[in-house]
């Protein structure tokens, strides 16, 4: 069983593979996350490119509907990876193995400070908020209430 440090490593390793998917920084990560799990055998690290392939295709192609629920999906499948490769090695291969994955993870950021109050809807990254189909309505924030239609046509003595 793995401490808890090594844990949040296996876990930052999940959340940088599926982050990076996609991105100008997948190339860098891709390669290097084989390298790792590859440990110098080039065939396992091939195994490894295309099972990362398949994590940014099934990203990338994806319904756009599942997407979320994909993405916690691999995420998790990524973090269960990496704390099986740790949990494999121990000592002087463990410690080789976790030097070389926090080395090749993008470093933690600082908070932003992004905050709201009652009601309001802060954001510290993206954010889709879509409505599909015939009477549908989507937003990040209501206050007061929706009706959907067409208006009521006003009364003529009102102006």
């Amino acid at each position: 069983m793995l401490d808890e440090v090594l844990l949040a490593l296996a876990s930052s390793g999940g959340a940088a593979v599926v982050t990076a998917a996609g991105t100008d920084a997948w190339s860098g990560l891709r390669e290097a996350v084989a390298r790792w799990f590859g440990r110098s055998e080039p065939e396992r690290e091939q195994r490894e490119l295309e099972r990362l392939d398949r994590t940014a295709q099934a990203l990338q192609t994806g319904d756009p509907d599942t997407l979320e629920q994909t993405r916690v999906l691999l995420r998790t499948e990524w973090q269960t990876r990496f704390a099986m490769a740790l949990e494999d090695l121990d000592g002087e291969a463990r410690d080789r193995a976790v030097g070389q994955l926090r080395a090749l993870l993008p470093a933690p950021t600082a908070p932003s400070g992004v905050s709201t109050g009652d009601g309001g809807l802060a954001v510290d990254g993206d954010v889709n908020i879509r409505a599909q189909g015939d009477g549908a309505f989507a937003a990040g924030v209501v206050n007061g209430g929706v009706r959907m239609g067409i208006p009521p046509q006003p009364d003529p003595t009102q102006g």
